[in-house]
């Protein structure tokens, strides 16, 4: 008999401070997270029936002690950005002495700089579970366990959506696909999963989407692939027939959104089989509007279209395009940050997902600038919008290149969001006629809507608010639950911004505090050359002034949204003892020159 019979699956929290969390505006339609740990319940289906299995997704509940005593074995599933979390969950099992069993995208590309853990299974689960299950329980497990193939997902194994708190998710997720045929520099897909994309079928498609019908959920379902369109011929002539079949049985209660490139606008007969299913929506990796910069990171699908003309037509066909946007390439010049805003907002995308140029280990941009040097350890968070830092030495200059991206945030997500709703307003025009949105109202977009009502007008950009829903109530009545939905989106972009701002504005002034008073007591050393006094009372005004500084940047953190103060806070303090043991190192200088000789 086998020793080994609770599992425990745990998925680390995801920071909520950031653009792709979208936790300010689920909080309208009383969710938790934006998506389910779709990979952990993949290996949960992949797992014998005989282990009894529990699901802790701390994004939307608390680990607590008896979990842990609870499990024979704890697995968890990681990206970069839950790093921090994942080393509470270590030290958490270290402590109740369970057995920790790591994988997922972090573990796989740096394991070695992660601490703690018992067991790595890494790569696609498919491939090696079962060779380290069976060493697992004969007591024989090793510490690595790394896929050697990339296995077949024809017929996998439909996810446990049953682990699920449903309720808590804003969406669901499935896969169609793993791999990219293309290869951009910056990016980990294509290395990790191949350039041939391997696909399930489409009747496995179905059963997961009618496994979730059964379930009960209503809602939006997300393709997880990053890039659903690797293979265009098996999505037309395959996938989008069979969930064409399936919704007209079930009176289409699912829209679906997904992850594309962009050569997707030069296929009017897949848009209109993706219009035809439900699919409203489409990211697309857009990066930059500089084809030198396309050029430089190996982006060539990008270079072979009209990219302002893509956008448009994907959105005629009836998808919004949300789009990401990268900062800091070699190529970039300093006119990049009005080229990238100037595009944004001709292209009506609302959800602009910008961020800064970092290098994900493992990818050919890590290699190259590890080359030259390139690289700042300990400077990569795993989020790829909103942080003001890289783990990349840019050619441009650092500030410069933080001082653009500030003015590129700050634009697109404006003060009073005027120009967020303009970008709303040229995406809905392009959506109109479109058949865009066939399916009902359903219940939360009504809570959402009283919310946003109770909520909006009274913010600081309630006046464009007003205006925005007012004119599309009026103009475009078939879109106007969409128009809300973007109103409530707005809503976060509109605090992700501002804090993120604000905590930058606070971080560099407690940067200068310091630097001034190093400045000040050099001088003051340059003084005691020429006079041989030091005079007491000097350091002690200069003390003083410091503290006041400090004093008024505290004021400005206690009032920093909490989700956003713990960084900043941590800054503070560190920078309050820096700046003492500049005085403190004066005084004892001070000491020295008053003992007799």
């Amino acid at each position: 008999m086998s020793w080994l019979k609770n599992i425990l699956l745990v998925y680390p929290e995801i920071p909520k401070n950031t653009y792709w969390s979208f936790e300010y505006s689920l909080r309208f339609i009383n969710r938790s997270a934006a998506l389910p740990p779709l990979g952990l319940i993949t290996i949960a289906a992949l797992l014998p029936e005989r282990f009894t299995l529990k699901l802790v997704d701390m994004n939307i509940e608390s680990l607590k002690p008896s979990d842990l005593q609870w499990a024979d074995a704890v697995f968890v599933s990681a990206m970069i950005i839950q790093k921090d979390s994942l080393a509470d969950v270590v030290r958490m099992c270290r402590k109740a002495g369970t057995p920790f069993v790591a994988g997922g995208p972090y573990p796989t590309a740096s394991h070695e700089e992660i601490q703690g853990v018992d067991h790595f299974v890494l790569g696609e689960a498919e491939a090696v579970l079962p060779n380290f299950l069976a060493d697992f329980e004969n007591g024989s497990a090793g510490r690595i366990y790394r896929a050697r193939r990339k296995p077949d997902i024809t017929h996998s194994a439909v996810p446990r959506f049953d682990l699920l708190k449903m309720n808590r998710y804003g969406s669901m997720a499935i896969q169609y696909s793993r791999g990219c045929p293309f290869n951009c520099e910056f990016c980990d897909i294509w290395i990790m999963y191949g350039n041939k994309p391997r696909l399930k079928s489409a009747a496995s498609m179905v059963r997961e989407i009618d496994a979730l019908y059964r379930l009960g959920w209503r809602g939006s379902i997300f393709i997880v692939d990053d890039n659903f369109i690797g293979n265009k011929t098996r999505v037309k002539r395959e996938l989008l027939p069979a969930i064409k079949k399936w919704e007209d049985e079930n009176r289409f209660v699912f829209n679906f959104y997904t992850e594309a490139s962009i050569n997707m606008a030069a296929d009017p007969e897949l848009m209109d089989g993706m219009n035809a299913v439900g699919f409203d929506q489409v990211f697309v990796g857009i990066e930059t509007p500089s084809k030198k910069s396309l050029s430089e990171t190996g982006k060539r699908q990008n270079l072979k279209c009209d990219l302002l003309e893509a956008v448009r037509t994907i959105q005629q066909h009836g998808m919004e395009v949300t789009a990401g946007f990268i900062l800091g390439f070699d190529s970039d010049t300093e006119d990049i940050f009005d080229r990238q805003i100037d595009f944004i907002q001709a292209a009506g995308i609302p959800k602009a997902m910008v961020g800064v140029l970092t290098a994900l280990p493992g990818t050919k941009l890590y290699r190259r600038l590890e080359k030259a040097d390139r690289i700042v350890a300990g400077n990569l968070t795993g989020s790829n919008t909103h942080t003001l830092q890289t783990n990349v030495v840019t050619t441009m200059s650092q500030k410069t290149l933080k001082k653009g991206y500030k003015k590129v945030l700050g634009t697109l997500y404006d003060s009073n969001l005027k120009n967020y709703f303009s970008r709303c307003e040229t995406l809905l025009a392009q959506l109109k006629g479109t058949g865009y949105r066939r399916r009902p109202l359903r219940l939360y977009e009504i809570r959402a809507l009283i919310q946003s009502l109770a909520i909006q007008p009274f913010t600081l950009y309630g006046w464009q608010y007003l205006k925005f829903v007012g004119s599309n109530l009026i103009r475009r009545p078939g879109l106007f639950a969409e128009a809300i939905t973007h109103a409530v989106m707005g809503h976060h972009f509109y605090i992700i911004t501002r804090e993120t701002l604000k905590v930058d504005a606070v971080s560099s002034t407690l940067d200068d505090i310091y630097e001034k008073t190093r400045a000040y007591i050099g001088r003051q050393a340059d003084l005691v050359k020429t006079t041989s006094v030091l005079q007491p009372q000097k350091l002690s005004e200069g003390w003083a002034i410091c503290l006041a500084s400090f004093e008024k940047a505290k004021t400005i953190i206690d009032h920093v949204h909490k989700d956003f103060r713990t960084d900043v806070a941590q800054h503070y303090y560190e920078m309050v003892a820096r700046t003492r043991s500049l005085f403190e190192d004066a005084e004892r200088q001070l000491q020295t020159m008053d003992k007799p000789a």
